[in-house]
């Protein structure tokens, strides 16, 4: 007899434990990226006679793969921008880490802005620098 509770017991558990979750998952939000090619290199403002060049690899984040080809399209537009915002920003917060965060967050600001301005609709989710080396 306490064979068959072991038994059945085991079997309920079992049955419990493989079915499915009737909890709702959401989906994974399908972001998509474009990278700017070529990398951007510019000047930034140093405080001596000496020259200071940063180099980033910039990608794109949407949340809508269709807004790709909006991107591709404004890319002209989306590299001067980022330049514009690169070549004022002073050495200090060039090499600092915190300074690295404020202008990629600045980069974004002024690339939604723009696009805003194209497009009439807000364009990226974020923006992210991939490679940022500075001299």
């Amino acid at each position: 007899m306490k064979k068959n509770i072991t038994a059945i017991f085991t079997l309920i558990m079992t049955l419990l434990v493989s079915m499915p979750s009737s909890a709702k998952e959401e989906p994974a939000a399908a972001f998509s990226y474009f990278t700017l090619e070529p990398e951007i290199t510019t000047n930034f403002i140093t405080d001596g006679r000496k020259l200071g060049f940063i180099n980033v690899r910039v990608d794109l984040m949407v949340d809508d793969a269709s807004l790709i080809q909006q991107l591709e399209y404004h890319q002209p537009l989306i590299r001067d921008t980022i330049i514009e915002v690169l070549s004022q920003e002073n050495e200090v917060r060039v090499k600092s880490l915190a300074g690295r965060e404020a202008i990629r967050k600045a980069c974004l600001e002024k690339v939604n802005e723009m696009l805003l301005a194209e497009t009439n609709q807000k364009v990226l989710a974020d923006l992210l620098f991939t490679k940022y080396l500075y001299q």
